[in-house]
């Protein structure tokens, strides 16, 4: 049987060469991801902010700050997934015109304690500040190590402004006169004043958004 001729563009090339198969295999997997993730960048879905959604002011933003370098993201996910135990247990599942300004985003996947997403007034100031100094007053069963150190550090708002100025670089609209006064919205503040600031923060905007959305709607029907 006459031996059959194959062109280079062919399976047996790539086939009997490794360094061929190993540049292709990385192309169409590229080519792939970017058909996936490209459109979502010209989404609103994903590029306009939810109702209630605003960027974190000065306070929060430490606190933000503190919450990734006392290293809270590690056991708390904030992204509560699409299945009914989460949304039970924790609220509406997130959106991710939600995270629209968070840099970097804190999603998470580990839960050694419980999602966040959603925390925001839920419970006081004071039990926040009780359950970061030590989390057993509050939840006897916690493992969750206590940060009574944060009650005693006083906020350095020296490079609050720089902070901001590079976020607004990466699309957070801050204006002039909100980063011109941040820095006297820190004085006085200790680090728990930030952590807790955050936490109340978490999930409250999107929630007090559509539960005024919900009051309109009723309102509107009952007018008819």
């Amino acid at each position: 049987m006459a031996q059959e001729n194959h062109g280079f563009f062919s399976h047996q090339t790539l086939e009997k060469n490794i360094g061929w198969m190993i540049v292709c295999s990385i192309l169409v997997v590229l080519f792939a991801g970017l058909v996936q993730i490209v459109p979502l960048f010209f989404q609103h879905s994903t590029t306009k902010p939810a109702a209630g959604v605003e960027p974190y002011d000065a306070l929060r933003l430490m606190g933000r700050d503190l919450y990734i370098r006392e290293g809270c993201v590690g056991c708390h996910s904030q992204q509560i997934r699409m299945l009914r135990a989460e949304v039970q247990r924790y609220g509406p599942y997130s959106l991710a015109s939600e995270s629209v300004y968070e840099r970097p985003f804190l999603w998470g996947s580990k839960r050694t304690g419980p999602d966040l997403t959603r925390v925001g007034e839920r419970y006081s100031d004071e039990w926040h500040r009780i359950h970061l100094r030590n989390p057993r007053v509050v939840v006897p069963e916690s493992n969750m190590p206590g940060y009574p150190w944060l009650a005693q550090q006083p906020l350095k708002p020296d490079d609050i402004s720089d902070r901001m100025r590079t976020l607004r670089v990466l699309g957070v609209p801050y204006t002039e006169a909100q980063i011109a006064a941040a820095p006297d919205a820190l004085k006085g503040k200790t680090e728990e004043d930030a952590m807790v600031a955050y936490l109340q923060g978490l999930g409250t905007g999107a929630r007090k958004a559509a539960l005024a959305a919900q009051a309109a709607t009723k309102s509107a029907q009952g007018v008819k």
